[in-house]
């Protein structure tokens, strides 16, 4: 029997925007202690905090959830976190436990499993401001940790320093921040997490300066370390100004061993200590390492017996186990196609995170000893029969100058509907944050919420993006509102000219920067009917004095100079060229946004006042640089489809209606 004929965008849909928060997120963090695996996990359910999860050895194999709430595992380090626990096996049995809590950013050490346990009890000193001291990237080291840590000196975002630093187990910092021992003074801006040899005797970390980004140009540094755990004799000895180091680590033989784009590409290397001198131990045109947004990504594992756990590929990330003498790479078998940079080794065992375009993202462990690979963590039931998830088609397309365009076309899919053979169907362009980041073909309920009812959704790696080499990402320099509005109207186009898209009902969206990008396109172009813009940014020089210190001098590199910085945003800005825009759009915003403030939303309206553009404001109360609880997510959804309907000209009555006025909604 042929399915039933609907129109495109009215399909019905087994998943609603409540399905889709509830599946939100994904586990980050891996990490083993003894033979236990660990991890970070989302509750979007519990306020969008992130608990920390226990999966016990093979034996047991129980998953437990350690911390109840409201104990939320992450750090706020540069507003974006990083690893936020480390963990021991203790001599005298069960796991010492050491992790930062959201909500006062305080160390805390965890004995789950000692008699009587009172629960977390606190490590560093409380802030006194509510800004500080932050802390990420914890390692253990006899009976203090040492992580990095980040205070305020004033009331900018950018008045802020950071160190290596090292803080008592025994709790004596608590009440006394003398008990904190600086390691590194604060010459450099940014600085990594420590990572201590096998021996003791040495420690290596990134450090990186304004106006660089950690993906422009990073320093390994090293250092001895005294016998009473003082760092001495500090230096670089690999990476520079024009070289990305995304990543150091030590093999189990006390070799060093980086991941570095001095090539074009981020490879793996072995680095002499004393020389500097480096040699590649897989020189391919992929990626092996990423942009460092959060310290204690890890695109490598080192194993005891001597190969290295290694993340590769092009645009998306397979797993592979490198072995560094002869170069020989050998990828795990598996149905997933994309891994996280979460790896952590133990023994002959390798753990990620990794998802495929039927599996979300879930916790994989490899046995290299076998070949065999399993998920071991964070396995998820399907929230709908995966007759209904979408499948991408990942396409290059041309772009001005014959530029290659790399994008995932996922389109309308329904096992149960079909339109009418003569109808084109709408398409939603996606534009990724970052912008130096990129998004592989992976299930995604979000997309899966649109596809399920007719509409088509094609996430575009504008030029900019991660994933392709150094050159690709290059693209975006001083070029953020041309190449990247550019390369998104270059696919829509094509998909449209082809046959595969309806050229009145296109959409772009995007959050962070690619908020940027769906606004600057509908000021630039009349391409698109409409747009969801979520926590963008709207005006450059605006965003250059307001966002936070990470991210204070990347326009640097995106957009030019501090001294041509107001002409291009006069170009460029949506706040600054609101009178051409014509179409519809929502603009989504957390009013806790340190990364892109409320402010920049404010100046688009503020602008749009009067004008006779439909329009909607949404802000959220409690919400940051990311939607993260539940019923944030779920309203978000609903508005943009009812905008989409609306615009499309599509009947829906499974989402509350968005009111397109001037007028800001709460």
């Amino acid at each position: 029997m042929a399915a039933p004929t609907w129109p495109y965008g009215s399909w019905p849909s087994p998943l609603d925007a409540a399905l889709a928060a509830a599946h939100d997120g994904r586990p980050e963090y891996v990490g083993t202690v003894g033979p236990e695996v660990w991890w970070t996990e989302p509750r979007p359910a519990e306020g969008g905090r992130r608990t920390l999860v226990r999966r016990r050895p093979a034996g047991d194999g129980a998953e437990t959830a350690e911390l109840p709430p409201p104990w939320n595992v992450r750090s706020r380090f540069t507003e974006y976190g990083g690893l936020p626990w480390t963990g021991a096996e203790r001599a005298a049995g069960g796991p010492l436990i050491v992790f930062v809590h959201f909500a006062d950013q305080r160390l805390y050490a965890y004995e789950p499993d000692a008699p009587g346990s009172p629960g977390p009890r606190p490590l560093s000193p409380l802030s006194t401001t509510g800004r500080g001291p932050r802390w990420v990237d914890p390692v253990l080291r006899g009976a203090e940790v040492w992580c990095i840590l980040e205070e305020f000196t004033g009331p900018a975002p950018t008045d802020v320093r950071r160190v290596l630093a090292a803080v008592p187990l025994d709790g004596s910092a608590a009440d006394d921040r003398a008990a904190v021992r600086e390691l590194t003074d604060d010459r450099h801006r940014f600085i990594t997490g420590p990572r201590l040899s096998p021996d003791g005797r040495h420690a290596a970390w990134l450090v990186w300066d304004h106006p660089r980004m950690p993906w422009d140009g990073t320093d390994l540094m090293l250092a001895e370390v005294t016998g009473d755990g003082l760092l001495t004799g500090a230096r670089s000895v690999f990476g520079g100004p024009e070289e990305s180091v995304a990543q150091v680590e030590w093999a189990s033989d006390g070799s060093l061993l980086a991941v570095s784009d001095r090539g074009g590409w981020w490879n793996p290397y072995r680095v002499d200590p004393a020389t500097g001198w480096a040699v590649n131990l897989c020189l391919r045109e992929e990626e092996f390492g990423g942009a460092l947004w959060k310290p204690g990504l890890r695109w490598m594992a080192p194993l005891a017996e001597g190969t290295v756990a290694v993340l590769h590929g092009q645009g998306s990330s397979v797993l592979g186990i490198l072995d560094p003498e002869s170069g020989d790479l050998v990828d795990a078998a598996g149905p997933w196609t994309d891994w996280q940079p979460a790896l952590a080794a133990s023994g002959t065992r390798v753990y990620g995170v990794a998802a495929s375009p039927r599996s979300a993202y879930e916790v994989v462990e490899l046995d290299t000893a076998t070949g065999h690979a399993r998920v071991v963590g964070a396995q998820g039931a399907d929230p709908v029969d995966p007759a209904f998830y979408p499948e991408p088609q990942s396409r290059t397309f041309l772009g001005p100058d014959d530029r290659q365009i790399h994008a995932h076309v996922y389109p309308p899919h329904h096992p149960g509907c079909r339109a009418a053979a003569d109808e084109l169907p709408p398409y939603v362009v996606w534009a990724h944050g970052g912008p130096t980041d990129h998004v592989p073909p992976v299930l995604d309920l979000h997309i899966a919420y649109f596809t399920t009812r007719g509409i088509g959704v094609v996430e575009v790696n504008y030029g900019g993006s991660t994933g392709y080499g150094r050159a690709y990402r290059e693209r975006l320099r001083e070029q953020w509102g041309v190449v990247d509005v550019e390369d998104c109207a270059a696919v829509a186009r094509a998909l449209a000219d082809e046959g595969t898209a309806d050229p009145a009902r296109l959409a772009v969206r995007g959050g962070s920067a690619g908020g940027w990008t769906a606004a600057a396109s509908l000021a630039a172009t009349d391409l698109y009917a409409c747009a969801a813009i979520i926590y963008p940014v709207l005006d450059l020089v605006g965003f250059a004095e307001e966002t936070h210190d990470l991210e204070s001098r990347y326009i640097d590199g995106l957009a030019g100079p501090p001294q041509t910085l107001a002409v291009v945003s006069r170009e460029r800005s949506p706040a600054a060229n609101a009178d051409r825009i014509t179409a519809p759009f929502v603009l989504l915003q957390g009013l806790d946004d340190a990364v892109c403030p409320p402010a920049q939303a404010e100046r688009l309206t503020a602008a749009m006042r009067g004008r006779p553009v439909p329009h909607a404001y949404l802000a959220f109360e409690g919400e940051g640089h990311g939607f993260r609880r539940a019923d944030t997510m779920v309203r978000a959804l609903e508005a943009e489809l009812s905008l989409y309907a609306q615009v499309f000209g599509i009947e829906r009555n499974d989402v509350p209606r968005l009111r397109l006025r001037l007028e800001r909604e709460r």
